[in-house]
């Protein structure tokens, strides 16, 4: 019955046509929209995870009460040791150290004198170790404009606009005024490597990357680390697992100690919590409310396409066909409708999905005076629910609305027949 079903369908283009075009178009909208809104919140928490939070952090209690201050007086000290025992007690974590300073960047002409300067927000992360993934988790070498990368101490990368606006480029020497982490005043001589451009506002306005071993000697911090970050090596944040390692730490650690380290997780820093609940609330609601629709409109399209047939049903049932032989075969045939609009329609928004989850969709135009950390380009993000969720309302609907209007089948009567056969 199928085989001879899917034969009326092809054959009849005004029978199939149109609802499958229904079916492909709500069901290519479903997909492309849960693609969409989970690959925002993803690229929002991986730019934040990558830059400053890490999937969770380990720092001084006090240095935690005061982390947008960036007090480098309050960092760890012996990290060496820390790290190898954070290693042991988490080994599905891999552990890198970090120090954040700030500082006046001073950019001098031929004789020595000051020609321009600017304040500058900076990151000393290994840079210079062969063994280091850090270059790839903050895409510095997809991000250079100008010059190369750092190949040797000393040598330092500016974003773009901060170059721009202090005139200075690859080969110039630049000079770190700030303090260190004991207060007093330094002075540092380095040399631009070359310039990146992250696409993130609050990065490009004023950056600077060093390799970590230059700034703690420029800070006066041996074996110091303003913060110890961890990621999960799958690479993807776990909030759960996250919680579970915090809660672990944090029951060993001293309280009492304003020295003493301690652990945050990803959603509890940068006010990341009340965005990614807000985030994953919203985008569960929309995703919910849109498949809702989808499914009514699905709904609707098999109650009425099955209510126009209604005198086709009539003939059939007067040559004799049973009235439950004319239901199986109106369920079955919006079953195969569902189906094939399901899948090219999944296709398709898969299709796009893909592409946006490579290219994405610029929009740093729109954030040139963003204060948060916020990726330039959002992309969207196939996941497995994907390849399922266009289903619901392109076949579940689909098959509903049409079994709802095939009741009225058991409602004829021989006498309307012979009328409408008039």
């Amino acid at each position: 019955m199928i085989r001879f079903i899917l034969k009326g369908l092809i054959r009849d283009r005004q029978r199939s046509l149109l609802p499958i075009i229904v079916v492909v178009t709500g069901v290519f909208l479903t997909v492309f929209l849960q693609c969409w809104m989970t690959g925002i919140l993803g690229d929002m928490i991986d730019f934040n995870a990558r830059f400053t939070t890490g999937h969770v952090k380990v720092m001084t209690k006090a240095y935690s009460e005061r982390i947008d201050q960036t007090p480098n007086d309050l960092a760890l000290t012996e990290t060496t040791k820390l790290v190898e025992s954070l290693q042991k007690q988490f080994p599905d974590m891999e552990w890198i150290r970090r120090v954040r300073f700030g500082g006046l960047i001073d950019a001098p002409d031929a004789i020595g004198e000051t020609r321009s300067q600017g304040p500058a927000i900076g990151w000393g992360i290994d840079l210079l170790s062969p063994e280091s993934d850090e270059s790839a988790r903050m895409n510095i070498a997809t991000s250079i404009v100008k010059g190369k990368f750092p190949s040797q101490p000393r040598e330092v990368l500016i974003s773009d606009q901060f170059a721009d606006k202090l005139k200075v480029g690859p080969g110039d020497r630049v000079t770190l005024v700030g303090s260190t982490m004991y207060g007093s005043m330094t002075v540092f001589n380095f040399v631009v490597a070359g310039t990146v451009n992250f696409g993130s506002g609050i990065l490009d306005r004023g950056s600077v990357i060093a390799d970590i071993n230059d700034v703690q000697l420029a800070l006066d911090m041996p074996d110091a680390a303003s913060e110890i970050l961890g990621y999960f090596k799958t690479n993807l944040y776990n909030k759960n697992q996250a919680a579970a390692n915090v809660t672990r730490f944090m029951s060993s650690s001293d309280k009492a100690n304003r020295y003493a380290p301690v652990m945050i997780s990803l959603r509890d820093q940068n006010g990341l919590a009340s965005m990614v609940d807000y985030m994953d609330i919203v985008s569960a609601i929309f995703i919910m409310i849109f498949v809702t629709a989808m499914s009514l409109v699905l709904w609707n399209a098999g109650l009425l396409g099955g209510l126009r047939r209604y005198g086709e049903f009539g003939v059939r049932l007067a040559v004799g066909e049973s009235k439950g032989h004319v239901y199986r075969s109106l369920v079955w045939e919006s079953v195969l409708i569902g189906l094939i609009g399901s899948v090219i329609g999944t296709a398709l928004g898969l299709l796009l999905s893909f592409w946006l989850q490579k290219k994405g969709i610029d929009v740093s135009g729109f954030m040139k005076n963003a204060s948060m950390m916020l990726p330039a380009i959002f992309r969207a993000q196939v996941t497995v629910e994907s390849f399922y969720i266009g289903f619901i309302p392109g076949l579940f609907a689909t098959v509903i609305g049409t079994a709802l209007a095939g009741l009225g089948i058991y409602k004829r009567k021989t006498a309307q027949l012979f009328k409408e056969l008039e």
